[in-house]
């Protein structure tokens, strides 16, 4: 096959073909991260989601101020989490033991697939950022803002459980 009959591939950024790899040019520029702090309503699959700057406990205690602001303060407030510095420090714990409405739930460390707010995150990684060119940090950010809305509005459902209980095979 001559360089002129092989299929079209996209330039710059990864395009593929059926059964060809995804490539990247050796030009990529990184123009910056955007980090989020997230929280889903498991009956309705909504999101709320903040940009942060830092990832501390003080960040992560103003997002639980605004949670324990936006929810019925009839409405408890169960939130699942990992085992990461901002939430395991003694101010973090200290706020929610004033606050009976908020139940706090530790998961097992490497079992990140028992909270689903991270099956949020995947998909966003899947849908936008995995492949995703954006020529600034405000750009990126705006994409993400754009994609939890639309979801928000559009796709929003609870994530449903499938796993039936039968032993799962070794790999």
């Amino acid at each position: 096959m001559s360089g002129t009959d092989r299929p079209p591939t996209r330039a710059s950024g990864g395009g593929t073909t059926p059964a060809q790899r995804t490539r990247r040019e050796f030009e990529h520029i990184r123009h910056g991260t955007v980090s989020i702090i997230a929280a889903l309503n498991v009956h309705t699959g909504q999101v709320l989601t903040e940009r942060i700057d830092r990832n501390n406990a003080d960040t992560f205690i103003g997002f639980l101020r605004q949670l324990n602001e936006s929810i019925p303060a009839d409405t408890g407030i169960h939130l699942v989490m990992d085992n990461g510095s901002s939430h395991v420090a003694k101010k973090t714990k200290a706020w929610p033991a004033t606050r009976p409405r908020f139940n706090i739930h530790h998961t097992p460390e490497h079992a990140g697939r028992l909270n689903q707010v991270e099956l949020f995150f995947s998909a966003l990684t899947r849908r936008l950022l995995r492949r995703g060119q954006f020529a600034s940090r405000d750009e990126l950010a705006a994409a993400i803002d754009t994609f939890v809305l639309a979801c928000d509005e559009h796709n929003a459902k609870p994530y449903r459980w499938t796993y039936d209980g039968s032993p799962l095979k070794a790999a």
